[in-house]
């Protein structure tokens, strides 16, 4: 994916775009564990004011920001889909974007109607037209690959996400009587999980996983048809539930079939990588995998037992699943971006990738987010791990916040000290 001869400086948007997007999600992530801390074990009641709210700031603070980055670089990297003035556009998403995160966080806590319909305006407005100029440039394509096909759709699903959403907050708001908030709650949340986050993460998939690790290529049921086949499933579970309410349970069935199934056949690529070397990106995209099954599993096994337990580790498993794949991604991204720019700006002196965050550096992230997961685990059953987990959430967190910090004064120090390459040509 990230091969030099196919991306230009001119095509890439500015470092500070990605790293800006990477910093808020950060920042939303130790708010994350200071939320756990406070609301302890109210978080795993799904039905709880806390819950929700502990898992907007990770959906939409935490996973929304850092996607938003990664399309922001990928878009021109993977579909050749080019975004003028990135700046202008980034400014006009993640400013309003982060006041609406936090306005409809109060908004949950306070059941305020005007904070929802000030989260709404905000989210909404931000989210929607950077969703759609997306869309439309990949649509616009020649030529699609299968991971812009595949974003194509985990976009379209992000539209559906957000329009639900603005149902919902208009219900709690009381402008409209809701009497489909239920059914369509149901629907916003699978949208978000599957539809966007899980597609989203897929979509990329099929080209990083095949690049950054050398495996084989996914086989063209999966990578020409699988993000089809999920979209298809949600909107089918959608426009069924308006006549049958109870066709989710069915539709998450199918959902959570494709997911093992993707997840299994991902794991084994990674088995086949022709590079011998094991870094803590591997590892993070293992332990993402193998969650995202543990989370199926147990929605597969929730259809013959109502065990709230079961439901509270496949949201658990599921959160994980898409942690670690973003983690995967950051501890590439930010030091090839640092590399790159530099690189392409002509400092011969730039720092090379394992000097802006050392393989050793990540693998200690992966040491504290995996004691993360334990502790959460446990937290379940034994109510005081839920401190020690708040703590470690917040050390995950703040440890990623450091290595941008520290990867943008690199930047910053090399163009100020840095040494350029110069052409001197002679008289022939």
């Amino acid at each position: 994916m990230f091969n030099q001869s196919g991306l230009s400086l001119d095509q890439a948007p500015p470092i500070s775009v990605v790293l800006r997007f990477f910093f808020s999600g950060t920042l939303f992530g130790i708010l994350a564990g200071v939320l756990v801390l406070f609301y302890q074990n109210r978080i795993f009641d799904a039905n709880s004011t806390e819950a929700v709210i502990v898992t907007h700031t990770l959906t939409l603070g935490v996973m929304l920001s850092f996607m938003l980055a990664a399309l922001f670089q990928m878009l021109p990297v993977i579909a050749g889909v080019t975004l003028p003035s990135p700046v202008k556009k980034a400014n006009l998403v993640q400013y309003p974007f982060i006041a609406g995160v936090i306005t409809l966080l109060f908004a949950f806590k306070l059941s305020t109607p005007w904070l929802f319909i000030l989260s709404s305006l905000l989210l909404g407005g931000s989210i929607l037209p950077i969703t759609v100029i997306m869309l439309k440039n990949l649509f616009a394509l020649p030529n699609h690959s299968s991971s812009s096909k595949g974003m194509s759709t985990a976009l379209v699903s992000l539209g559906f996400v957000v329009l639900l959403a603005l149902y919902m907050t208009a219900a709690q708001a009381g402008i409209i009587s809701g009497e489909y908030y239920t059914l369509l709650k149901q629907a916003h949340f699978s949208f978000g999980l599957f539809g966007w986050v899980a597609l989203l993460i897929i979509s990329i998939s099929f080209q990083v996983i095949e690049m950054f690790y050398v495996t084989p290529a996914y086989p063209k049921f999966v990578s020409g048809y699988l993000p089809f086949k999920l979209l298809g499933l949600l909107l089918l579970g959608l426009i069924i539930s308006f006549l049958i309410p109870t066709v989710w349970a069915v539709i998450d069935v199918f959902i959570a079939l494709v997911l093992i199934g993707y997840a299994s056949i991902t794991l084994k690529r990674l088995t086949q990588r022709k590079r011998p070397l094991t870094d803590a990106t591997v590892w993070f995209w293992r332990l993402g995998l193998s969650s995202l099954i543990l989370s199926m599993l147990c929605i597969l096994v929730t259809l013959f037992t109502e065990q709230e337990t079961l439901k509270q580790l496949s949201y658990l498993f599921f959160a994980t699943f898409a942690l670690s794949i973003v983690f995967a991604m950051f501890y590439k991204i930010v030091p090839f971006l640092t590399w790159f720019h530099l690189n392409a700006q002509g400092y011969f002196t730039a720092p090379m990738m394992h000097e802006v965050i050392h393989p050793k550096t990540a693998m200690k992230h992966l040491y504290i987010h995996l004691t993360t997961l334990v502790t959460f685990l446990l937290s379940l059953f034994i109510t005081p791990f839920i401190f020690l987990a708040g703590i470690l959430m917040i050390l995950s967190f703040g440890w990623m916040t450091w290595q941008i910090v520290h990867a943008w004064k690199l930047y910053k120090h090399t163009q100020e000290t840095g040494e350029k390459f110069t052409m001197n040509i002679g008289n022939s």
